[in-house]
Formats: structure tokens, sequence, C-alpha cells
């Protein structure tokens, strides 16, 4: 048995499959399967497509409740739940300052104002989704309103390949959604999966190793996309209660026992900052996380061990 890999991208990121098999050809069919549960449920979520059934609810945004699967009404009613235990810290209505305010490309030379962000938070609130459980339908109660699943659908994504895997008998592996990741399983040689954390400043260089076997990692950092405006860089991670990108913090690393879970909280410990991101994570169990912050102190939660 050895582990095999295939990275590609898949839902605007890098996705790398790992899966320990005792062939290539058992491998890839390991490896195809994950790929296209992963393709299935990008259909589902992606704002590109103007078929997709989150592109349909945003369109109908202030004019009708729109049918949806189970699973993606499932998706958003988590989502909403993870609004309410971060104060509205992480909120998937981000959709409407998404491209229009920030687009983070190396173009932009200039902050919007105070004023032009605060103009375009107002549409961000996920108290006006509006759910039908009964006939499964969501509705956006203002018009201009877009829901997007940037900040937990990788996580989501990883979890249902592993869990498909998983039930395939597949006894060992790693799903990596470019940072956001679940593994299962030993390495061949009987030792558990370990990551490595990066340092923000030289992504390249680790400062610390974690054993992740049976556990999901997720990692909000402001060195994977930012933008450079008057020799001061601007994280990508948006406070939605203001519009504007947080600073203060460098990276989030979450650990939970699932990536959905982990995903949907890297980027709110940020936006909530260092004192109340760790009181949270304290809070809720089987939940950690490390922060570094700018001038490389590093924070961890609870019960974290660095190696």
């Amino acid at each position: 048995m050895k582990p095999f890999a295939q990275s590609l991208r898949l839902m605007g990121n890098t996705f790398t499959i790992t899966v320990v098999a005792a062939n290539n050809s058992i491998a890839q069919r390991s490896i195809d399967t994950a790929v296209a549960e992963i393709r299935r449920i990008e259909q589902l979520l992606t704002t590109f497509s103007s078929d997709s059934q989150t592109s349909r609810i945003n369109e109908n945004a202030g004019v009708a409740p729109v049918a949806v699967d189970r699973e993606v009404f499932g998706l958003i009613e988590r989502s909403i739940a993870i609004s309410k235990i971060t104060q509205g810290a992480f909120d998937i209505t981000y959709g409407s300052i998404d491209k229009s305010l920030w687009n983070f490309d190396k173009g932009m030379r200039s902050l919007p104002s105070k004023e032009e962000a605060l103009k375009r938070v107002h549409l961000i609130n996920y108290n006006n989704i509006i759910l039908d459980k009964v006939n499964a339908t969501v509705f956006l109660k203002e018009k201009g309103m877009r829901i997007g699943f940037g900040g937990i659908g990788k996580g989501y994504a990883a979890e249902m390949a592993k869990a498909l895997l998983v039930k395939e008998g597949v006894k060992s592996g790693i799903i990596n959604a470019s940072g956001d990741l679940t593994a299962w399983g030993l390495q061949p040689g009987g030792k558990p999966w370990r990551i490595g954390i990066s340092n923000p400043d030289r992504p390249q260089d680790i400062f610390s190793y974690l054993d992740i076997s049976g556990k999901a990692v997720a990692t909000s950092g402001n060195y994977e996309k930012y933008v450079m405006i008057g020799g001061k860089k601007y994280s990508h991670t948006i406070d939605p209660k203001t519009g504007l990108p947080i600073s203060g913090i460098k990276s989030v690393t979450v650990i939970s026992g699932n990536a959905e879970f982990a995903d949907a909280m890297a980027t709110p410990i940020a936006v909530m900052g260092i004192k109340a991101g760790l009181y949270l994570i304290d809070q809720i169990p089987d939940l950690h996380c490390i922060i570094i912050d700018d001038n490389n102190t590093i924070y961890t939660s609870k019960a974290i061990n660095l190696n």
C-alpha cells in the first residue's frame, strides 16, 4: 500500500486528493470518485454559472423564494447557525460586496471610502435569509442581496468527498482544498498524517507540525490574497459590519473534526480578533485554533500541542 496523489483546479481552487491504495488503477478510481463529487457540489454552489441554485437564489432576491435541494438548504441552515455563534462575523450574504467593492486584483490602487463601504454592507445580513423548511425554499428579503459559499464551500466539498471515499472502503487519505483539508486513517508506515503550519511572512517556511489524522484543518491568512496600497498590505478578509479589511492578524488556523466547520470558522475568528476569537473557540468542544498576529506572536486555544 502506498499514497497516490493528484492535484487539479476545482471550485476555483487547487484541490489535492491523496489516497492510500494497493496500486495506481485502484487509486485513480477513488480519486475520480472524489473529483466527481466535488464537481457536483461546485455545480450547486457556484455563482459563476447563471443556472446554479445559488445564482437562482440571488437573481430572485427581493422577488420570490426559490426551491432548492435539501442539501443546499441544509448548508444554508448551518451557515446561518455559524453566523449566530460568531455574531455575524461569518455571513454568506457577503456576496453583495464581493466583486463590486473588493476584487483584490493587483490593479486595485485605492481603498473604497468608509462611507462607500458602509453603504454596501447594509445588504449583508443573514437575518434577511428567509428559510421555509417544509418546502425547502430560500428567499433573500432585500433586492441586491447575494449569497456566496466562499467561506464554507471548499470545506463542505472536502468533507463530502471524504465521506464518499470512506463509504467506498478507502481506509486512508487526505482531501486538501487549497489549505482547507481533511485527513483520515494513517500513512502506509502506520504514522498519523502531519501538516506543517506556515510562517505567514514566508509561506514556504514551516514553523510547526501538527498531527491531523481524523481531523480537519483550515487556514485563513493575509499572505494568500491581498493588495498593497500605499505600501500597506490589506488582507482579503473583510469585516461584514464595516465592509473594510481586517488588520492585526496574519493568519488563523482552525482544527476541528469536520472540514466544513473548520473552513467556516477560520475567517470569522480573524474578524472577531484574538481575544474574542480564542474565547469563542474555547467554548466549542473539539475546536482549536492557532492565531499569528502582525508581530508574529503566536496565540493558541486550550489543549493545542505544537511540535
